[in-house]
């Protein structure tokens, strides 16, 4: 093991909070001189089956406690995952089937690993230890907060200023995610600065059970492609980790340039020495802008996809915006003759089915907006009934192409 300090160096590499910090020195001090790895905890809820970057600012956290020779435990909440995460909502969320949490869980085993290594990470349900539970012993564990510690957390407080309801099983929620804790005698627990009410209620049931408590790590919000909103599919402004690497690199591309330093530390393995150089070397102009967001595309997918597919992935983007082309390889849409009336298809449909946009009003919109392009000619009328041609190229946006086939 790395001595106690250098650990320390880089566990603190783009972490928002430690608490406390004077308590993780101390548990790294006795891991070293006892040569015993500590034993970190995270808890994902799968309440949605894909991840984006922002979801692996933590992940990549846990990776580098993995470099260093710690143990990783992932906890799949399927039993909290039914209750849903109230951290952030203004009303409670709608209780999730056991058979979509194990659908999404298992989605998400598939996607973690990709950060990950498999062979260093143990995976639980939360169902293990929480279903076994008793009605009493549920009782005991409710009786370890009260009702004013829960109105702490900012979510509920806010619901009771706006007399919104809280729903009395929202409150077990943290009591879930910090048995979890207990169960597995965590030595820290990672998390997003909005789980920080979870992370701490971890630290006061392990003092109930008489373990030593729980360091919380707190990693930032990651900002989505916007610059100002946290990334979120919903808000459109995401790069998934399952994407095609055509699609990261461009969406890469179109970061604001002051997040590309934030994103090298958060979500890339790139050496903390080399993100301070190209910190400095964007501050003083000696490194240029538009070349380090090229590399900051190809380290994105080049994780993710390989370094072959970076290279062709940054070739695409060459040859489609800064030379204006179109790109050699295309991909192929079948116009079926169900598709069509009189020999017309409605330009909405038509791009949601060639997979251009992901529902017919994103695709109104996008016509709407002129982002929508037939053999190079803008379309602005999403009411178009369009008579489809052999070759004909369509494209939405900056980065979607598609060539039609007739059947």
């Amino acid at each position: 093991m790395l001595d106690f300090q250098k650990q320390l160096e880089i566990i603190r590499r783009g972490v928002a909070e430690i608490v406390p910090e004077e308590e993780l020195v101390e548990k790294l001090k006795k891991s070293v001189a006892s040569n015993k790895p500590l034993h970190i905890k995270l808890g994902l809820d799968p309440s949605a089956p894909d991840i984006h970057l922002g979801h692996t600012v933590v992940l990549q956290k846990l990776r580098q406690f993995q470099e260093l020779g710690h143990n990783i435990t992932i906890i799949l909440g399927d039993f909290t995952g039914r209750i849903g995460d109230p951290t952030g909502k203004s009303v409670a969320r709608k209780p999730l089937t056991e058979e979509e949490v194990l659908a999404n869980a298992r989605t998400y085993e598939q996607q973690i690993f990709k950060i990950l290594d498999p062979e260093k990470t143990k995976v639980h349900f939360n169902s293990t230890w929480l279903a076994p539970l008793k009605f009493e012993d549920v009782i005991k564990l409710a009786a370890t907060t009260t009702v004013a510690r829960m109105l702490e957390r900012e979510d509920f407080t806010k619901r009771m200023r706006e007399n919104l309801p809280i729903s009395i099983h929202e409150f077990f929620y943290p009591l879930m995610q910090g048995y979890d804790s207990v169960a597995l005698e965590a030595d820290i627990e990672m998390g997003g600065t909005d789980q920080k009410f979870n992370l701490l209620m971890g630290r006061t049931l392990q003092k109930e059970f008489g373990q030593e408590p729980q360091v919380a790590i707190m990693m930032p919000i990651l900002e989505g492609l916007d610059g100002v909103n946290k990334m979120s599919k919903s808000l459109g402004n995401y790069i998934g980790i399952d994407e095609p690497p055509q699609e990261m690199y461009g969406k890469t591309m179109s970061l604001p340039d002051e997040l590309m330093v934030r994103y090298f530390e958060l979500v890339t393995p790139v050496p903390l020495e080399e993100v301070k150089a190209i910190a400095k070397g964007l501050e003083d102009g000696s490194l240029h802008p538009r070349d380090v967001k090229m590399r900051l595309g190809r380290e994105i997918v080049t994780f993710y996809h390989g370094p072959e597919a970076a290279l062709q992935a940054e070739d695409h983007f060459k040859t489609v915006f800064q030379k204006g082309e179109i790109p050699d390889e295309i991909d192929e849409f079948l116009v079926s003759g169900d598709l069509l009336e009189e020999g017309l298809v409605a330009l909405p449909k038509l791009l949601t089915q060639a997979k251009l946009a992901g529902t017919n009003s994103e695709a109104r919109r996008l016509i709407k907006e002129g982002a929508v392009k037939i053999n190079g000619e803008k379309a602005t009328d999403p009411n178009m009934r369009l008579k489809p041609q052999e070759g004909m190229i369509i494209r939405t946006g900056k980065r979607k192409f598609a060539k039609l086939i007739l059947k």
